[in-house]
């Protein structure tokens, strides 16, 4: 599974990101998420992933890296506040699966 998490950047970015992976480990996946800011979405969303994932501090973005995905046919969505948080693994996978179909 390769997850593009569009950020603004911050420590609570790399916390998200690393949330995530820990709790694909539980579920015995293995992933590769990269945090990407939304300069690089354009072209960096060519690169085969399975699902995008836009952090809430960057929603005013939201729309163009929507377009961006969807032009190459990758879901993508927003995350929830509650879930951008060290905590948030749970609920990043949660979301991570139903974009990708529980895939």
């Amino acid at each position: 599974m390769k997850v593009l998490f569009v950020c603004s950047g911050g420590m609570s970015s790399t916390i998200a990101v690393n949330a995530l992976k820990k709790e694909a480990a539980k579920h015995g996946e293995d992933i590769d998420v990269l945090a990407i800011g939304t300069q690089a979405v354009d072209d960096e969303v060519k690169n085969g992933w399975n699902c995008v994932m836009v952090a809430p501090q960057i929603r005013h973005r939201f729309d163009n890296i929507k377009a961006a995905a969807d032009a190459q046919n990758i879901p993508c969505a927003l995350i929830e506040p509650m879930a951008y948080s060290p905590l948030g693994g749970p609920k990043l996978y949660t979301q991570m699966k139903g974009l990708t179909g529980g895939n």
